[in-house]
């Protein structure tokens, strides 16, 4: 029998392909007696699902089983009930078929390994981007922003948002906008004098769809004309990747050595799917130097200075929100690396998502501080990482670390440890909310005076405080809590 052309397996449909290989070499070595086929080979739903769920593959087999019974490869046999049994007629040419294709997908999925041709000419757009309306700020609004920023700090960035999007939803996208402050990377300075660090961080939203996340990371920063949402995030700084697989990224990164960009990841959880990557990105994530080897070529060497702003999807259920979330393997990695938000959707949040959605559908929603804000970040962020166009007038500033930040800190984090032995959430998330309170600093720059660094004031502070609180009561939940 001639293999059919055009089987078109998706590469997030390989690792289905492959289990459904083996079950099909099951099933002939089942059927056959001493080298003779005694029966049709089968195959059952139930088996096939089973070993995806023990080889963690949760991409949906219907769509590459639809595809094989039209080509007369699988044979759904009827009365099968709720469990569907199919009679594969060919079984040696059909696994063969299976191998190939998910070989074939592989090569696609590390074939060429030079960088995607185009990646220069995306930087060159998005620094052409930045260069406009740092410009546009420069000749024609500059005073004005920084009179904004004479009073503007992360108080006043929490109204705002507030008044748009209410009490439950308003912190995802502040500590979204937080983050497009902190991309200047300013270094931070301890009482000592050294640099014990810089501002950037990660970000990752981790909860089940539908809870507002894609909205924080993507909509408010570049922007979606569709919905009339405004861009609020730097402009020519944001690299959105939907759609991109890991190892395209692998080699796209390789164009950014030495830059500092953000990379919006809508679907992070499909990233930790393809087989080998796990590693290679946690290089990435730690910016530390990557070099990805693999039989058709090596990328890199090279080191990953920018940042990552993600979705993170995972299925929750209820009470037992947290207790999912953590049973996934990648939650470990994620949280150790970047500043990471767990959102569980109850009650009240699925109601201020349902109201905030209708009311930017009725267009009651008024982004009135938009264009301003985003003035102020690209100037903030044009002086912090010393812009040609602003070094002669404007001093970068590192921002100041104090020890009664810490001390803060320390008075939540002993709170919590005073009502476990075992606490489930990690020593770095007192260094993401220092992170988070140095970025809300740089928000102040116009209004400090003189050359000295930006301090980290008591506002600045006790939303650190705040942040950190509320991140420790979502990992300590107790199993069969309520939702709200």
């Amino acid at each position: 029998m001639a293999a059919p052309a055009g089987l078109e397996i998706a590469p997030a449909e390989i690792p289905v392909a492959r289990a459904l290989a083996a079950l099909v070499a099951e099933a002939d070595r089942r059927r056959t007696l001493r080298g003779v086929a005694s029966q049709p080979a089968k195959v059952r739903l139930s088996d096939l699902r089973s070993r995806l769920l023990r080889d963690r593959v949760f991409q949906d087999p219907a769509r590459l089983l639809g595809r094989l019974k039209r080509r007369g490869l699988l044979v759904e046999l009827p009365g099968s009930g709720g469990d569907k049994t199919f009679q594969i007629p060919f079984p040696e040419e059909l696994r063969q078929i299976l191998v190939d294709e998910a070989v074939r997908g592989d090569a696609a999925e590390t074939g060429p390994l030079l960088p995607v041709p185009d990646e220069r000419a995306e930087i060159r757009s998005m620094d052409s981007e930045f260069l406009e309306r740092l410009r546009e700020v420069l000749t024609e609004r500059l005073d004005a922003t920084i009179e904004f920023g004479r009073t503007f700090n992360v108080t006043r960035l929490a109204e705002y948002l507030k008044e748009l999007f209410g009490e439950e939803l308003y912190f995802d996208s502040l500590i979204s906008l937080l983050q497009q402050y902190a991309l200047a990377d300013a270094p931070l300075l301890a009482p000592t004098g050294r640099t014990t660090g810089a501002t950037g961080f990660h970000l990752a939203l981790f909860g089940p769809p539908g809870t507002g996340k894609t909205f924080s990371i993507d909509d408010l920063v570049r922007g979606n004309p569709r919905s009339g949402v405004p861009a609020h995030g730097l402009p020519g700084r944001n690299r959105y990747c939907g759609g991109i697989t890991p190892a395209q990224f692998l080699r796209v990164g390789a164009s950014y050595t030495g830059r500092t960009f953000n990379f919006i990841v809508p679907e992070f959880n499909d990233w930790f799917k393809y087989r080998g990557m796990v590693e290679p990105l946690k290089l990435v994530m730690e910016q530390r130097e990557v070099k990805w080897e693999t039989t058709f070529g090596t990328v890199g060497p090279y080191t990953f200075r920018s940042f990552f702003s993600v979705n993170y999807n995972v299925r929750t259920s209820g009470a037992q929100d947290y207790w999912t979330t953590i049973a996934d393997p990648n939650f470990a990695a994620l949280e150790d690396r970047m500043l990471l938000r767990f959102h569980p959707m109850t009650r009240a949040r699925f109601r201020a998502v349902e109201s905030s959605a209708e009311r930017l559908e009725l267009g009651e929603l008024e982004f009135g501080l938009a264009g301003r804000i985003q003035d102020h970040l690209t100037l903030v962020h044009a002086v912090e990482t010393g812009h040609p166009l602003v070094n002669r007038r404007f001093r970068a500033k590192p921002v100041r670390l104090e020890r009664s930040l810490y001390a803060r800190l320390r008075d939540v984090s002993d709170k919590a440890l005073r009502t476990t032995n075992f606490p489930k959430f990690s020593p770095r998330l007192k260094s993401r909310a220092v992170r988070l309170a140095a970025a809300a600093s740089l928000l102040t720059y116009f209004a400090a005076s003189g050359e000295s660094p930006l301090g980290i004031s008591e506002t600045e502070a006790e939303f650190a405080r705040h942040f950190y609180e509320e991140e420790i009561r979502a990992r300590e939940g107790r199993r069969g809590h309520a939702a709200n």
